[in-house]
């Protein structure tokens, strides 16, 4: 069958078709602007950032990319965290994970390293090869404090908690003292095991962190 369209109505088709090539066109070139500026970070952790006991929605990724878009920054954070890893467990999977390329890599690891009591000496030597080979892939770092758990002794906890701000220190990079600041022993903000943060326990530490993240993305430090 073949369609006769009238020169009035031949028009009218043309036009509207030229319109929505232009609308095309300028939604594909948007997009591709729109991912050409877009920054992208690895949040690199175990539990606390893969969101243990808590829905999508709710877990550390999830709520710290909404924060960066609602702040006006385009950003899309990636999912690096696996329930009970070691910073060994970190270093280990660390290559594969640069797939996507990151601006910026939070790395929150160490804690359970602390909980089992392995030795500082070497979660030290994790963590420093990891700032390593994140500076050398060109991406900016944000290294995340942890504390011992007080049962470990006085000692243990010295040490341990001695690693964050040395490394920070050595590597000139940004540190964000502590992971669980305002939210560790408050029972209303951890989930019934006392351990995990529970959504309104994420969402404080979102808002902590975020100043960190958001002056490390705009360029400064790192």
């Amino acid at each position: 069958m073949v369609l006769c369209l009238n020169s009035r109505a031949a028009k009218v088709f043309n036009r509207t078709l030229f319109l929505a090539l232009i609308v095309g066109v300028y939604f594909v070139v948007g997009v591709g602007a729109a991912n050409a500026n877009e920054k992208v970070v690895l949040a690199l952790g175990d539990s606390l950032t893969a969101g243990f006991g808590l829905t999508t929605s709710s877990g550390f990724v999830v709520q710290l990319e909404t924060r960066l878009i609602l702040s006006g920054v385009n950003a899309r954070v990636i999912d690096g965290g696996v329930s009970g890893d070691t910073s060994a467990g970190g270093l280990a999977r660390l290559d594969w994970l640069f797939v996507d390329t990151p601006d910026l890599v939070i790395v929150e690891l160490g804690a359970n390293d602390g909980l089992r009591g392995l030795d500082p000496t070497a979660t030290m030597a994790n963590l420093e090869a990891i700032v390593l080979r994140v500076k050398e892939r060109g991406a900016k770092v944000l290294l995340s404090g942890m504390q011992a758990p007080p049962n470990m002794g006085e000692e243990y906890a010295r040490e341990f908690n001695s690693i964050y701000e040395a490394l920070a220190r050595k590597y000139k990079i940004v540190l964000f003292p502590f992971f669980l600041e305002g939210v560790a022993a408050q029972p209303h903000l951890n989930q019934i095991d006392g351990i995990h943060p529970n959504a309104d326990g994420v969402k404080l530490i979102v808002e902590k962190i975020l100043p960190f993240v958001t002056t490390l993305l705009e360029g400064d430090g790192g």
